[in-house]
Order: C-alpha cells, then structure tokens, then sequence
C-alpha cells in the first residue's frame, strides 16, 4: 500500500484532510521513479458549504496549502465547490466572471505555494450562466478557461453548455479539462486526446446510486484513449453526494483515490507511461478515423435472404454462400 496520512489545515471550521493514495505499490503516490515524474497533482474530494462563497474559497486555499506540503504542482477541485451544487444557490448570485476580485484568498495560496488550482464554479457571464473551469495560475492573472458542453437535465434550466475544448500544458504536460457529465460522452475525451492532451481532467458530483457508472466511465475514458483521467469529486451535502475522487492511469487502472469522507487523491504523471501504454494497447493507433456508412438491413427472415451476394439494399440480408435456412 502507498502512503496515508492525516493533515490538519489550519482554521477551526476546516476539517482535517486526508491525503490519501490506497492503491500504490511504493513510496510515491502513484508508483512511478522521480526521474521519471513530470507532474504531481492532486484530485481533491471534499464537501463545501452551499451559498457560503467566501468560506469555501477559504478551504480551497487550505486545501492547496496541504497539497503543495506533498509536492503537488496541480490541485482539482469538485464541480460547483466555489458555490456548493444548489439549484436555488444556482438561480441566485453567483461569482462574475467580470470582476474576480472573489478569487482573493485562492490566488494568494496560489501565488504563495506555487501550485496551479484548478476551480469549478457556477458562474454568471452576464448574459448567460454556466459551469466553468477557472485555472488559478501562480503570478498570473486567471483564466476563465472551460464551460461544461454536455449538462444534465436539472442544468439546463440555468446554465448555457459550452461550444469548445480547452486544455493547457504545465511542466510539458498536456492536461485538458472537463465537467461531470461530459466524461459519460467518450467522443469528449477522444477529441482531448486527438488535441494533444495525455491527461483528461473532470471535475464531478455524483449523486448516490452512481458509483458503478462513474467508475467506469473514467476508467474507460483512460483506456480508450491512453491517457491519465484525473477525477474530482464533490461529497456530501444535503444531496448526498458521493465523492469517488481517483486518478486512472492509461490502462485504466485506478492507482490512487480517496477512501474517506474528505481527502486528496495524489498521483505522479509521466508522459512516458503513456508512450508504453499506447505502444502496448494499440486501439489508440489503430482507431479509424472513419468507418464509412452503416448499412441497416432490416429484420432477418428467410424471405428477406438469398444465396448469394448481398446487394446491400436496406431489407436485404443475405448468408454466406454454403449456409442454409430453416423452415
């Protein structure tokens, strides 16, 4: 087993975080030699308050400073953690993408550690709200980088789905970033992928009842396309929220998540696990990039069948020549 342990963060209000990597074989977090690690990130589980903007901006700040005492350069936090995930928080006031002046306490943890946050939040543009992705860049200005492209049901009522990918390189890692539901999309990921990026970011609040499909769903956003997935997820509140924060590796293979309520799930990327694992598992390769058309023939009986050529005409099925029906 890796390494466990419990870190307090400073401030009464803010529980202590687990930093937890169940599931390594060594003393790094995800196995892999320095020498060979490019990156270090974090997947942050953990519950915020809803509605209580500056309180959960204060524990992400917390959170980042536990992350960066563990070597981490990047740090993912759950869908809507700024803001809590409420629909009445959602049809309120909301943090403006104008003036991010409320970034405040988590660009100081950041200017201070180093580490690049990535934050969810619901997000009034002015004309429209949505669910983005702002990269908090250490001596930098904020970028206003992704807005979730594929929402859910009760989303869709308040917010406007994205209409673009968006993924960025840290320490020459390509890292491309995603929201909850458009991991269950594979198209979305493989697009990632296609772009250049080795690592598939998504931050996520499942409700209960969906673990198995969350896990796999990652698990297979790894494996179709030999990436790293990196996976945030939000716990907790009065939906119940269920959490699962893992990291996959490109067989995916879940080699780090988080088993309590609260944690960090801390894994090393190497760009060159993932030239191995492509190398290995050639569907990344080998996938055609098309398949041509999709000839639908209808129901299959005797009288929709001859012996020999098909004519590919919708409603013609035909045998192999040499097989026979049954009557």
């Amino acid at each position: 087993m890796g390494q466990s342990a419990a870190t307090p963060l400073s401030g009464a209000s803010t529980p202590a975080v687990v930093i937890d990597t169940k599931g390594s074989t060594s003393a790094e977090p995800n196995g892999c030699d320095d020498a060979g690690v490019t990156l270090r990130i974090a997947a942050v589980q953990a519950e915020p308050v809803v509605g209580a903007v500056a309180h959960n901006l204060s524990k992400a700040a917390a959170l980042t400073r536990a992350a960066a005492s563990h070597g981490v350069e990047v740090v993912v936090l759950p869908e809507a953690f700024t803001t809590g995930y409420d629909d009445e928080v959602f049809a309120g006031s909301l943090p403006s993408a104008d003036d991010l002046r409320w970034l405040g306490p988590i660009r100081e943890a950041v200017d201070e550690t180093g580490v690049l946050v990535v934050l969810n939040t619901a997000l009034d543009r002015g004309d429209r709200r949505t669910l983005t992705d702002v990269i908090v860049v250490p001596g930098g200005p904020p970028v206003v980088a992704y807005d979730k492209q594929h929402l859910y049901e009760s989303e869709r009522r308040v917010f406007t789905p994205g209409d673009r990918g968006f993924s960025f390189t840290k320490n020459g890692v390509e890292l491309a970033l995603s929201v909850c539901y458009d991991a269950n999309f594979p198209e979305h990921a493989a697009a990632a992928a296609t772009a250049g990026a080795i690592v598939y970011v998504n931050s996520g609040a499942y409700f209960p009842g969906g673990e198995h499909r969350r896990d796999l769903h990652y698990a297979a956003r790894a494996l179709d396309n030999g990436v790293f997935v990196v996976f945030s997820g939000l716990v907790g509140g009065a939906q119940g929220f269920i959490g699962g924060s893992a990291v996959f590796d490109p067989t995916g293979r879940r080699i780090a998540h988080v088993s309590g309520l609260e944690g960090m799930a801390i894994a090393d990327i190497d760009p060159a696990v993932v030239d191995r694992v492509r190398r290995d598992q050639r569907m990344w390769a080998d996938r055609r990039s098309d398949l041509g058309g999709h000839a639908r023939h209808g129901e299959v009986s005797p009288t929709t069948m001859s012996g020999g050529e098909s004519s590919g005409e919708p409603g013609s099925i035909t045998l192999p020549r040499g097989a026979r029906s049954s009557r």
